[in-house]
C-alpha cells in the first residue's frame, strides 16, 4: 500500500483527529492524519483543561506529571454577584480530580506525536481541499494541496474522518451545513505577562464590567486562566443568544473588560501583552449533522459537538474521536455493503445517546442566560449558595460518575436521561 491510501483518512490534526487517528493505529489499522499547517501552531483556545479531558489525554498515554510541563489545577473559582467562590473538581470513580493548562502551541504538537508513535502516518503542509467521490456519491478519499508548492495529491481510503475543526469545510464540501437554531458562541483570547501566572484554579468570570460608562455591565463571560509561565491567558464568550452577538467588537470588548480589573495584575497595561488578540467560533450542541454519511465521520468541532454549557470543545473532540475510532475499527472488518453501513450507523447512535440529552439542556441553558437580567438574577441568588454551586459545577462541566455517584450525579444523570435528545 502507498503513502497515499489507507483504511481511514482522518482530516485534520487538531485534539479530535489525532485522538481519531492514535485509537485508530492502536488497533492495526492503517491511517492517514492529514493537517494543513506545520507544527507547531497557534489556535484560538483558553488552554484549560477540565478532568474530563485529562481523562481522555491519560487514555493516550500522555504523561500528564508537572515534570512533563503542564500546570495542574484543583477546580474552578467563579466570581459574579460579588462574590468568589472556589469550587474543587470533584472525587469521581469516572474521572481524575485535577485539571490541566497547556497552551496549543505544543498541546495539538504533542497528540499528533502520540498518534504517529501509534503507528498513524501523518501529512503536514496537506491541505484537503475535496473529498473524492464514487458513483454514488460516497467518499472514497479527498485531493489536496501538499507542500508549499501546493502540489495536487489524490489519497484514497474507504473510510474518511472529518476534523478540520470550526470551518467544516469538508463537511460542507459533502453538503453538510451548519444548522441555525443550534448555539453558536465567539471567543477572543490574549495572554498577557502577569504575577497572576501559577493560579490553582481556573478563573471564571459570570458578569464583565466596564472601565468606561460607569461600571456597565458587558455582555458574554470570561476567564483568567494562569500558564505558570509568567503569563495568563485571558478571554470572553459571547453567544448567540445575546442581543450583543454579532453587533459587538469583542476584541475593544475585552481591553474594555480588563482596564477594570486591579492594576498589579497587569492586565490592564498594553504593555503586558504577549501577542494580538485573537478570535474564534464554538460550534456548540450538534450543531452539524449527520454525523455519519456517505463514508464520513465527523469527530469535534466539524459536529459541533462543544459543551453549550462552558464551551468546551477539546475533551468532547478527544471523546467522540475515541468512538469514531472503535465504529470504524468495527466497521472495516465487515465486507463494504449493507453489512458495513449497518456498523457505521453506531457512531451517530452512540453520539445522540451520550450527548444529545445532555446538549439539549444546554441548548435551553444557552437561552437563558443569553438575558442579562436572568443571568443577573440566577448570579445574585445562586452563587452565596456553595452546596448549588458545586452541583451547578458538576453539570456546566459534565462530571457526575453514571452509575452510583451522590444525590447530584443522580439528578444531573436522571435530568439528561429525560431530556430529549437533539
Amino acid at each position: 500500500m502507498s503513502d497515499t491510501e489507507a483504511d481511514v483518512i482522518v482530516v485534520g490534526a487538531g485534539p479530535g483527529g489525532s485522538a481519531t487517528a492514535y485509537h485508530l493505529a492502536r488497533h492495526g489499522v492503517r491511517v492517514l492524519l492529514l493537517e494543513k499547517t506545520n507544527f507547531p501552531r497557534e489556535k484560538v483556545c483558553g488552554d484549560g483543561l477540565t478532568p474530563r479531558a485529562v481523562k481522555q489525554l491519560i487514555k493516550l498515554g500522555v504523561d500528564t506529571s508537572p515534570e512533563a510541563g503542564w500546570l495542574h489545577n484543583r477546580g474552578l473559582r467563579v466570581i459574579g454577584g460579588g462574590i468568589r467562590l472556589e469550587l474543587d473538581w470533584p472525587d469521581l470513580a469516572s474521572f481524575p480530580n485535577y485539571g490541566l493548562v497547556r497552551t496549543r502551541l505544543d498541546f495539538d504538537d504533542l497528540l499528533a506525536s502520540r498518534a504517529v508513535e501509534a503507528g498513524a502516518l501523518l501529512h503536514t503542509g496537506t491541505n484537503v481541499v475535496a473529498p473524492v467521490l464514487d458513483d454514488t456519491g460516497r467518499a472514497v478519499g479527498v485531493t489536496a494541496e501538499v507542500g508549499p508548492d501546493k502540489q495536487p495529491t489524490t489519497f484514497r481510503a474507504p473510510l474518511i474522518v472529518a476534523a478540520d475543526g470550526v470551518s467544516g469545510r469538508f463537511p460542507l464540501a459533502m453538503g453538510l451545513a451548519k444548522r441555525e437554531d443550534r448555539p453558536l458562541g465567539v471567543a477572543v483570547r490574549r495572554y498577557y505577562r502577569s504575577p497572576r501566572h501559577r493560579d490553582d484554579y481556573l478563573e471564571s468570570w459570570l458578569e464583565l464590567r466596564s472601565r468606561e460608562g460607569g461600571d456597565r455591565l458587558l455582555p458574554g463571560y470570561g476567564w483568567i486562566f494562569g500558564m505558570g509561565d509568567g503569563r495568563v491567558n485571558v478571554g470572553l464568550g459571547v453567544l448567540n443568544s445575546s442581543s450583543a452577538f454579532g453587533k459587538t467588537n469583542y476584541r475593544r470588548m475585552l481591553t474594555d473588560w480588563l482596564g477594570s480589573t486591579p492594576a498589579d495584575w497587569g492586565l490592564a497595561d498594553e504593555a503586558n501583552a504577549d501577542g494580538p488578540i485573537l478570535g474564534a467560533a464554538l460550534p456548540m450542541g450538534f450543531n452539524r449533522v449527520p454525523h455519519y454519511t456517505r463514508g464520513v465521520l465527523l469527530v469535534g468541532d466539524s459536529g459541533g459537538m462543544v459543551n453549550p454549557f462552558n464551551g468546551e470543545g477539546i475533551a468532547y473532540a478527544m471523546e467522540s474521536g475515541e468512538l469514531a475510532a472503535e465504529v470504524a475499527v468495527q466497521a472495516l472488518a465487515r465486507s463494504a455493503g449493507a453489512d458495513r453501513e449497518r456498523a457505521l450507523a453506531q457512531y451517530p447512535a452512540e453520539l445522540k445517546i451520550r450527548y444529545g440529552g445532555y446538549y439539549r439542556l444546554g441548548n435551553i441553558f444557552v437561552k437563558l442566560i443569553g438575558n442579562p437580567q436572568i443571568m443577573r438574577i440566577a448570579t445574585k441568588h445562586g452563587m452565596p449558595h456553595p452546596t448549588l454551586m458545586r452541583f451547578v459545577l458538576k453539570l456546566l462541566a459534565n462530571l457526575t460518575d453514571p452509575r452510583g455517584g451522590d444525590a447530584m450525579d443522580r439528578m444531573i444523570n436522571a435530568m439528561t436521561k429525560v431530556a430529549p435528545a437533539v
